[in-house]
């Protein structure tokens, strides 16, 4: 059975203040309000998903959290190296047992450009920097059923976030 992939970039976040890092930028009011929105119409879609694998970071983990909250999945966890300069690599490893296991819809929530980067990656085998994610953006790529996901991916879907506003 072939697996689907949804990348989602996190919700709009507060500007870094002096002495916070960046790990420690959460949503703004609007971020929060938005990434809401969006999550309900995924809802509304029928969308849902095994699994939501987060980036550790703040603004990360409280998107994963909102998908969550309206019932988009029942489980979360964080993975490090969807952090920014994560490496695809190690989700390769990652998702290969995901898979065998018998996962077949995954949602990954992170950063732009590493997101999109590896969407390019598993639909080109090489990333272009040409797709960009928009905050609260999502791509959707169909994984190959047997052949290593790299330059094998599908993309069903490049949805900005106004489009699920409207």
């Amino acid at each position: 059975m072939s697996a689907k992939l949804y990348l989602i970039r996190h919700g709009i976040a507060a500007e870094a203040q002096p002495g916070e890092s960046d790990e420690e930028r959460a949503l703004t009011a609007a971020g929060e309000r938005k990434t809401r929105k969006i999550a309900k119409h995924l809802r509304k879609l029928d969308i849902n998903f095994d699994l939501i694998l987060t980036s550790p970071l703040v603004r990360a983990r409280q998107t994963a959290e909102i998908l969550q909250a309206v019932g988009l999945s029942t489980k979360i966890e964080e993975f490090q190296d969807l952090a920014p300069g994560g490496y695809l690599e190690n989700w390769l490893s990652w998702l290969k047992k995901w898979r065998q296991n018998g996962g077949h819809s995954l949602a990954l929530v992170g950063h732009q450009p590493d997101l999109a980067n590896w969407a390019e990656i598993l639909v080109w085998g090489e990333a272009r920097e040409r797709l960009i994610l928009k905050k609260a953006g999502i791509i959707g790529l169909q994984l190959p059923e047997t052949e290593t996901p790299v330059g094998n991916c599908l993309m069903f879907w490049l949805v900005p976030p106004k489009l699920l506003l409207a």
